[in-house]
């Protein structure tokens, strides 16, 4: 590959919020790893309605204001993708409402450019919401799930 090409890839690696891609091509293979950055806060909504941008992408956030119930974990996407709630069509999903989770534990996949992107659970408790149906395309930073630690 050349460089001009391996920055495009790069490029679409932010894009999209990838934490990982591998390409190989002709017996060349290059693979890009980020770790994931630390939890950050939730985002705030802008007087626009419209929510700010996060300096940092973060697949778990503190609970909002408007949450009724403020002690909830909300769950976000920490990338633009396809939300599958198992590891395929046949099978049972990840978690359902209701399910008692561990840290660490796989609650979705979030399909992004043919890569499937685990989402693990930061926090150890039960679902008490699933926000997003199967095979529904997600943006970056949409709710997912609410957790009650």
């Amino acid at each position: 590959m050349n460089l001009k090409e391996i920055r495009a890839l790069l490029e679409l690696f932010r894009e999209y919020g990838l934490t990982e891609v591998e390409v190989e091509r002709s017996g060349e293979r290059v693979r890009v790893r980020r770790e994931p950055p630390p939890a950050a806060p939730a985002v705030a909504a802008s007087p626009t309605g419209s929510p700010a941008p996060a300096s940092q992408a973060s697949p778990v956030a503190e609970p909002t204001r408007d949450d009724r119930r403020q002690h909830l974990v909300t769950v976000e996407a920490p990338m633009v993708g396809t939300f599958y709630r198992s590891p395929s069509p046949e099978a049972d999903p990840y978690v359902r409402e209701g399910d008692v989770i561990k840290e660490g534990q796989v609650l979705c996949i979030i399909e992004a450019m043919k890569l499937m992107n685990e989402i693990e659970s930061k926090v150890t408790g039960r679902v008490i919401r699933v926000l997003v149906e199967n095979a529904q395309p997600v943006e970056y930073g949409q709710p997912l799930f609410l957790i009650e630690p």
